[in-house]
């Protein structure tokens, strides 16, 4: 009886520690924090723009998305 006891309590831990060691694959989890301001962000994007690394399409949508996340 108390062989029976010890090998269910022993089974039941063996599966307890193999589905603790399931969690997450792997996953990385980042938090990325700015300490920019929103007329950083645009001087910038301005800068950008005027080296000609973005379309003026590409600047106007980068503006918009700029001005939407500060104005929640």
């Amino acid at each position: 009886m108390q062989f029976r006891f010890v090998t269910m309590t022993g089974f039941a831990l063996l599966c307890a520690l193999g589905l603790a060691a399931c969690g997450g694959g792997g996953a990385k989890n980042t938090i990325q924090a700015t300490n920019t301001t929103v007329g950083q962000e645009l001087m910038d994007l301005d800068e950008s723009y005027k080296k000609g690394l973005i379309s003026e399409k590409e600047y106007n949508q980068a503006k918009q998305n700029i001005l939407k996340r500060y104005n929640k």
